[in-house]
């Protein structure tokens, strides 16, 4: 049987100080059972704004602690299976998000989930593409909220952390204190209107250890590119943040020098913003996979 850590034991910062609910062997399948990200307090329509807890927003099951995982590791998560509720949220208020300005009044929608798509105001069917908003390692130091994505991992809202995607995180404190939550059935690149498709589920992850950190992190592997991601004030910040990161990679795993993993750079990678309504904005840098076998780098 699968460990599971139940949607009951929540945090909503990520911190050396958290008790770990459960501790695992090196190599452990688990599954996290997560509420939304408004911790389930929108359940039928009339419910508004106003009657949320807004202390209660992000939450992240966990922290799961992994035998074996010292500062300076870094943590392999690969997700195996994502499982999602039937029934997505979608709010936007005033205020909030890239566009906030132009609104008068909140919404919100109840959007049914089904096996490969949602419907969205009854009658758009769009594509189904569930992923983790909120999945990080504790820092070393002072608790990060887990609505601000950081070095650590947090609310990165990365749509490309997703079923088959292999994550990499940094571990800053003894046993890495894994949590994460704030799935969404669907969102697009920027989450603009500050919020995806929030819904609770089940995410079955199996975590290893790789000691010391050969690689710059946040780092993803998909089936088809692999991904550094970046966190920062500002989106110019996060951009170069994560472009950088992938020039470090070229050169320490390609075989390249500056100039040639930079020119690589501009003519086979991609930038592309993740989220721009947190505390701090996210962007990640794609190469394809190809390339990356290519130069013979070695992907986690």
């Amino acid at each position: 049987m699968i460990p599971t850590i139940p949607a009951e034991h929540i945090i909503y910062a990520m911190s050396p100080q958290n008790p770990p609910v459960l501790r695992v062997a090196d190599g452990s399948r688990v599954r996290f059972e997560t509420c939304d990200c408004f911790t389930d307090q929108i359940q039928q329509p009339g419910d508004t704004f106003e009657q949320l807890d807004w202390n209660r927003i992000n939450p992240a099951t966990g922290p799961l602690y992994i035998e074996g995982a010292e500062p300076g590791d870094t943590l392999r998560v690969h997700i195996h299976r994502i499982e999602l509720d039937k029934r997505a949220v979608l709010a936007t208020l005033p205020g909030a998000g890239v566009a906030g300005a132009r609104l008068t009044a909140g919404r919100i929608d109840f959007v049914p989930v089904a096996e490969d798509h949602v419907v969205l105001f009854d009658t758009l069917r769009l594509p189904r593409n569930p992923m983790i908003g909120v999945i990080g390692t504790a820092p070393a130091g002072e608790a990060v909220s887990c609505g601000t994505p950081d070095a650590h991992g947090g609310n990165m809202d990365t749509k490309i952390i997703s079923e088959g995607t292999t994550l990499l995180l940094p571990v800053n404190v003894a046993g890495a204190l894994l949590a994460m939550g704030d799935l969404h059935a669907a969102m697009g690149d920027g989450e603009v209107g500050v919020s995806g498709l929030e819904i609770k589920g089940v995410v079955e992850v199996e975590v290893h250890v790789i000691k010391g950190r050969p690689y710059p992190l946040p780092l993803a592997v998909t089936t088809d590119a692999c991904h550094t991601i970046a966190s920062a004030p500002t989106l110019d910040q996060a951009a170069e943040m994560a472009t950088l990161m992938m020039s470090d990679l070229l050169c320490a795993h390609g075989g390249l020098d500056a100039n040639r993993a930079i020119a690589l750079q501009s003519i086979a990678g991609d930038v592309h913003i993740c989220q721009m309504v947190d505390p701090n904005r996210t962007c990640r840098f794609t190469l394809p996979r190809t390339v990356c076998e290519t130069l013979g780098i070695a992907l986690p």
